[in-house]
């Protein structure tokens, strides 16, 4: 039968309790030092089971602002994510712990890791090298290296003739990424409590009214196209003053100069009318966005 045969199993073998502790606590030491990939040898056909991809997660999982090194990593939620990078794979002996967002790896399933998309996100990998694509479940963060965009589960890597390291086009599927996160919100969220009588109709929050000076600005998303942070931005002037702001090579769209009421109400209402999950600064630091 084939195996795979994975370096970081033979340094397990090599190294003894040192190495058994990392094992036992995976999110300390999983691709810090740029070499916490897995390396296949051989490959195989073995049968998968894809039913898990759009199921329930037991939360939905963005989480705040974190560096890398000097590196900052902002996740939101950005059904338009389109990214090109290197991809490596995530270690075997993983197998069996639990994910950012309490799922349990497991290496025959088609999943990966990413440093800002909601977990769970459904998104198509492409080998650059050979085109073949496969359809994936982020359902952990890292790789905590800036080396790297996203791992691939070994199952997920085989599917697209990775034995190492490659470079990758990673494309969220906006749909069933939906899909999966209403599944998500709705089976880890109890129903809300109904306070007062209400006529069955669409409920729709009322957007806060527009800015007129203060320390709060609310992020809506960080793209790599101009063109969409302007339409956006456009699209999103009902909620307040909506501006581009260009940092790198990313367009982010936030409305700005919000005092706390208006912060708190714009996040509310892009949280129900557009499914958003925005971010908070104040003062231009990043903060908890439900702390006000």
């Amino acid at each position: 039968m084939n195996k795979i045969v994975s370096l970081a199993v033979i340094a397990a073998l090599m190294g003894g309790c040192v190495r058994n502790n990392t094992a036992q606590n995976p999110a300390a030491g999983y691709g810090s030092d740029g070499f916490g990939e897995e390396t296949l040898v051989t490959t195989d056909n073995q049968s998968l089971n894809n039913a898990y991809l759009l199921a329930a997660a037991p939360k939905y999982y963005i989480g705040s602002p974190y560096k890398v090194e000097d590196v900052q990593y902002i996740p939101m939620e950005d059904l338009t994510y389109n990214q090109t990078g290197v991809a490596g794979i995530i270690p075997a002996e993983l197998n069996g712990t639990k994910t950012s967002n309490g799922e349990t790896f497991d290496v025959n399933q088609m999943v990966a890791t990413s440093k800002t998309l909601p977990l769970p996100t459904i998104a198509r990998v492409t080998n650059l090298d050979n085109g073949q694509s496969v359809i994936v479940r982020v359902n952990n963060r890292g790789p905590f290296v800036n080396t790297r965009i996203m791992d691939l589960s070994p199952a997920a890597a085989r599917q697209i003739g990775m034995n190492g390291q490659a470079k990758i086009q990673v494309q969220v599927i906006p749909d069933q990424s939906m899909t999966v996160k209403n599944a998500t919100i709705g089976a880890s969220q109890p129903a809300p409590v109904v306070t007062e009588t209400v006529t069955v109709q669409q409920t729709v929050s009322t957007p806060a009214p527009a800015a007129t000076g203060g320390d709060y600005s609310v992020q809506l998303a960080a793209l790599y196209s101009e063109d969409s942070a302007n339409a956006m931005a456009a699209r999103m002037r009902t909620y307040g003053n909506a501006v581009v702001v260009k940092e790198g090579d990313l367009y982010k769209v936030r409305i700005v100069d919000l005092n706390a009421a208006q912060a708190r109400s714009v996040i509310d209402s892009l949280r129900s009318n557009e499914g958003m999950a925005p971010g908070l600064l104040q003062n231009g630091r990043w903060i908890n966005a439900d702390s006000i």
